[in-house]
């Protein structure tokens, strides 16, 4: 199935919380209970949260009861401050919710017009992830070699997208054209998403991968065991790339040993309008850092930094790979959304 759904006014999805013991499914009817998701990491990754928000705007509008245009629309822009608020850092919920709401704004007719156009919008918005992620993976998929070993981090697949995935879409296609990769995962604490979702997605699909800890990377590397990195991106400026947590180390240490580091993104996650100073990194609760699974790892009393994401400047990165081709640090900056 695809990673979310819309089904006749439910939105259905995975929680991701969950794997890769359970496969549980979330059916949310209200914006509210998809904002609470997003909170909660049940639902994450930047593409999958820009389709996420969408919905999330499509169901206040199928369930409104708006008498007039004017008042939908507030109860739309009120959803999306909402959802605005749930995680800051990542770029494609902030473009989802404007381009829904430009639209409801430039929809002539009623309320249930309006509802109507938003709930296509949404769909378009998630169809078009599919089809833009496939891209990504044709694109992407030419820089790697027959035989390569390629290091990921954090998971950039199929669960962090509607059904395909930025990075692990590259890899995903690479395979498929028969060359005889391996992935190397890094475990990416403190969620743990490279083990529990990334591994879990290549197990799934017959593709060879070994998992680290995210401290081996440096030993992985000076050994020889990685020919290329590919991480996806919450949000890509001017000056940097904004990823999970442990982005920039590896980055680094793939500068340190020559080995090309490549981020696969879609153009939506693109902003050249910001600099990495101007961006907001999301600080997540410290019992992420203190607890594992709820269980408490370290002492009581002592303090823990959570920032879920940091930044990568440009001259660390070789490309980025999107839908539109792939750019170089220097093309990049001549980009404009159309």
């Amino acid at each position: 199935m695809k990673t979310i759904e819309w089904k006749n006014g439910v939105v259905v999805t995975i929680d991701q919380t969950k794997l890769p013991t359970k496969k549980v499914l979330l059916k949310m009817k209200e914006c509210y209970e998809i904002a609470d998701a997003i909170r909660g990491m049940k639902i994450r990754g930047a593409p999958l949260l820009g389709v996420a928000a969408a919905y999330g705007l499509a169901l206040t509008a199928h369930r409104s009861r708006a008498e007039t245009r004017e008042q939908l629309i507030r109860e739309l822009e009120a959803s999306a401050t909402t959802l605005r608020k749930t995680r800051p850092t990542a770029m494609n919920p902030f473009w989802a919710i404007d381009r829904i709401l430009k639209t409801a704004h430039e929809t002539v007719g009623g309320p249930r017009d309006i509802a109507k156009v938003v709930v296509d919008e949404a769909q378009k918005i998630a169809d078009e992830d599919a089809k833009v992620n496939r891209k990504i993976g044709e694109y992407g998929s030419a820089l790697i070699k027959d035989g390569d070993f390629v290091l990921t981090h954090c998971n950039a697949g199929s669960l962090a997208t509607v059904e395909y995935g930025t990075a692990l879409g590259v890899i995903r296609a690479a395979w498929k054209q028969g060359k005889k990769i391996e992935v190397v995962a890094t475990e990416t604490r403190p969620q743990l998403q490279g083990a529990r979702l990334t591994a879990y997605e290549l197990k799934r699909d017959g593709i060879p991968v070994t998992l680290i800890t995210d401290n081996m990377v440096g030993f992985v590397m000076a050994e020889k065991r990685v020919n290329l990195v590919i991480v996806g991106a919450d949000r890509i400026v001017r000056d940097a790339v904004i990823n999970k947590i442990g982005t920039y180390s590896i980055a680094v240490l793939a500068k340190e040993h020559d080995v090309p580091f490549y981020v696969a993104a879609p153009t939506s996650t693109l902003d050249m309008d910001h600099n990495s100073s101007e961006v907001l990194i999301e600080e997540r609760d410290p019992e992420e850092v203190t607890h594992f699974r709820s269980k408490r790892i370290a002492p009581r009393g002592v303090k823990a930094m959570n920032p879920a994401f940091d930044i990568t400047p440009m001259k660390y990165v070789r490309a980025i790979i999107t839908e539109a081709g792939v750019l170089s640090p220097e093309n990049l900056k001549q980009w404009q959304r159309v």
